[in-house]
């Protein structure tokens, strides 16, 4: 009898257990955000946030209003769509809103990297270091040298200016990739004075294998975040997780000449802190993806959104032919490519405006914290929430800044100059008279910000700068539509589009 009992209890505790777990019990408590749980236990809205999660959240706020509590596969997340409590949260101390804990966890699951304590503090001191102020001016050259022996710039043929015909969102997210990551990971080193060509053209075989396969890897990214990915699937994502681990190991990166300050640094750190060899490997996984996962599908949106509207293309032209002059290196017939530098980076208002436009468009992060003890949140209406510790905190700052009609006139067209006022200071966005801090977020915000964000951004300009100053650029179809973005994507950075799209390019003398 008293085996049953004990059999009884334990099953029992087994259930309630269960049900805890499944989400069966939770109930909105005085003052909490609106509580929404869906329809399937523990899962909640998580298959519907996954296919996109835009259209949900959207839907979730004319529902509930600006704060609101949702299940996501076993986590209650409350999304915060008001812009001006932005600040609060994200500037609130780690004791009680902390980010790293979702980030460890993603960052184990997508790359295989578990942090041996204080990474955030080495990546931070060396992107500081390298990826801003004079040791972004180095980058900044390493990645110019290399674009110049990737970007095509012998398609002349005597007096002939010959089309190469591509398409847009592979070519540009493939020399980018390429010009980032062996800028950063290093060049082949030549084997003797007379071999440098034959280095310089290992480099491009390479970095295109390497291109190759991280296009695998990145289709399958949000799934395997997700943790929703089929068997096959899932095998290919752990093959591709082994290849990289092999290919960016440390053993080899020392092989090679020019390693970037921003690689070496962290690696050395890390080997001195005592995190093993096989798990420094990983890490630099993480690093490609955090550093070129990105920046290459901006391009494509960048150019694209040029190419559609020729005003903008002719004004960002102009400035920086303006800038190429006044550095002395006109382009014309019989002239070198244009050498950029950091300097005349930082003298292209109208480009700075189109990229920040261009992500406002198409950039669409999800910044989440951990609730770590009750805390309370001021809405601008005066409204108070207690954020429930145990919760996750979310923005998604796309819906609620980006694509806001009261802060950006006309949200969804692409104007280039948005950013920007005629005499080329930056711009203010006020809502409902009041002045907003926060009117577009792509790289995050708070401790949060992305650190390699000043690195990303001249990437891209020069790719663009580059391609502006010396070639002709067209649609192979000028009516050609803006294609639909991936929904799958939403929260990991810069939207992928659906369908490439075709352009041709020349020399331009």
């Amino acid at each position: 009898m008293l085996l049953w009992v004990i059999l009884l209890c334990t099953l029992l505790s087994s259930l309630l257990g269960g049900l805890y777990v499944l989400g069966v019990f939770r109930r909105q408590r005085p003052n909490e955000p609106p509580l929404d749980k869906g329809t399937i236990p523990w899962l909640g809205y998580l298959l519907e946030f996954r296919k996109d999660s835009s259209e949900f959240l959207k839907r979730m706020q004319r529902k509930h209003g600006d704060v609101f509590t949702v299940l996501l596969g076993g986590h209650y997340f409350t999304f915060v769509m008001d812009p001006f409590c932005f600040g609060s949260i994200v500037k609130e101390s780690r004791s009680k809103l902390d980010f790293r804990s979702h980030a460890t966890q993603l960052v184990t699951r997508v790359f295989g990297y578990t942090s041996t304590g204080g990474i955030h503090g080495v990546a931070y001191a060396s992107s500081t270091k390298h990826l801003m102020g004079d040791g972004l001016s180095v980058l900044t050259q390493a990645t110019m040298k290399i674009f110049q022996k990737l970007l095509p710039f012998n398609l002349s043929s005597g007096e002939k200016r010959v089309w190469q015909e591509e398409n847009l969102f592979h070519y540009c997210y493939n020399i980018v990739f390429r010009a980032g990551y062996l800028a950063l990971y290093g060049t082949e080193p030549p084997q003797g004075a007379r071999n440098k060509e034959k280095a310089e053209e290992q480099d491009r075989l390479h970095s295109h294998q390497i291109f190759q396969e991280f296009r695998k890897y990145d289709r399958l990214f949000p799934r395997l975040a997700f943790s929703v990915l089929p068997p096959e699937d899932k095998r290919e994502a752990e093959r591709l997780k082994r290849h990289f681990w092999n290919m960016l190991s440390v053993k080899k990166i020392w092989q090679k000449d020019n390693v970037s300050g921003w690689i070496s640094d962290q690696e050395q750190v890390l080997a001195e802190n005592g995190t093993p060899e096989y798990m420094r490997d990983r890490f630099m996984l993480m690093l490609l993806w955090a550093s070129q996962g990105n920046t290459g599908p901006t391009a494509f949106w960048l150019l694209l959104y040029l190419l559609k509207h020729p005003e903008a293309l002719k004004a960002v032209r102009h400035e920086v032919d303006k800038v190429s002059r006044e550095s002395g290196q006109e382009v014309k017939a019989g002239s070198p490519p244009v050498t950029v530098t950091g300097d005349m980076l930082s003298q292209t208002p109208l480009l700075d405006s189109a990229l920040e436009e261009t992500l406002r468009l198409m950039a669409a992060p999800l910044l989440v914290r951990a609730v770590l003890e009750d805390i309370c949140l001021r809405t601008s209406t005066g409204r108070e929430f207690t954020l429930r510790k145990g919760d996750r905190v979310a923005l998604f700052p796309h819906i609620s800044v980006q694509m806001n009609p009261e802060i950006h006139e006309e949200p969804h067209k692409f104007k280039f100059d948005r950013f920007v006022n005629p005499d080329g200071t930056r711009k203010d966005f006020y809502r409902n008279g009041k002045k907003l801090k926060y009117v577009s977020m792509p790289w995050g915000a708070g401790v949060s910000t992305c650190p390699g964000r000043f690195f990303a951004t001249a990437e891209m300009k020069l790719f663009v700068f580059l391609m502006l100053s010396n070639f002709d650029l067209e649609l192979v179809n000028e009516e050609e539509e803006i294609p639909a973005i991936d929904t799958s994507r939403w929260g990991f950075g810069t939207m992928q589009p659906v369908r490439d799209v075709r352009f041709r390019f020349r020399p331009r003398f």
